[in-house]
C-alpha cells in the first residue's frame, strides 16, 4: 500500500476535501440563495442533485479518511480493505444526467469536479483493493481497442 505514503496520496486528499469543503460552504450560502430563485421544477432539480452530491462528499471524504488511517497507522490494510469502506462504484455514472436546465453554473461545476473525483476513487480502489478486477477491467478496454484497430486499420 505504498499508494497512501505517496505524494500523489497526500495531493488527492487535499484536493478531495477541499472539494468537499467548497461544496459545502456553495450549498450553504450562494447555492441557497440560488435555489429561491429558481422555477419549481429547476429548484425541484436542484434540491435532489445537492442530496446525491452531498452523499457523493461524504462517500469521497469517507475513503480518503480511511487511506490517511491506514497510512497514519490508525487501521491495518486489512480493516482497510473491509467491504464497508469500499467506494460504491455502481452508482451508475454522472450525477448530472438529464438533470441540468436551468440550474446555477456553479452547482454544475461542483457536480462535474464531483464526478470526476469519484470516477478517479473508483479506479484507485478497485486498483488498490481489487487487483484482479482492475487488470480485469483494463484487460476488457485493452480488447476492445484491438477490436476496433483491426476493424478499422490504418
Amino acid at each position: 500500500m505504498a499508494f497512501v505514503g505517496s505524494k500523489m496520496f497526500n495531493n488527492l486528499f487535499a484536493s478531495g476535501m477541499e472539494l468537499v469543503e467548497e461544496t459545502a460552504l456553495y450549498l450553504d450560502e450562494d447555492g441557497k440563495s440560488a435555489a429561491r430563485t429558481l422555477p419549481r421544477e429547476a429548484a425541484l432539480a436542484y434540491a435532489g442533485l445537492s442530496m446525491r452530491l452531498t452523499t457523493r462528499l461524504m462517500q469521497i471524504a469517507s475513503w480518503l479518511l480511511v487511506l490517511r488511517a491506514l497510512r497514519d497507522g490508525e487501521m491495518t490494510a486489512e480493516e482497510a480493505s473491509q467491504e464497508k469502506y469500499r467506494i460504491g462504484g455502481n452508482e451508475g455514472g454522472a450525477l448530472a444526467r438529464n438533470l441540468t436546465a436551468g440550474l446555477p453554473e456553479r452547482m454544475l461545476a461542483l457536480v462535474e469536479d464531483t464526478d470526476t473525483l469519484y470516477s478517479r476513487i473508483t479506479r484507485l480502489d478497485r486498483e488498490i483493493f481489487s487487483p484482479e478486477e482492475a487488470r480485469e477491467v483494463e484487460g476488457d478496454a485493452a480488447g476492445q481497442l484491438a477490436a476496433l484497430r483491426s476493424a478499422f486499420p490504418g
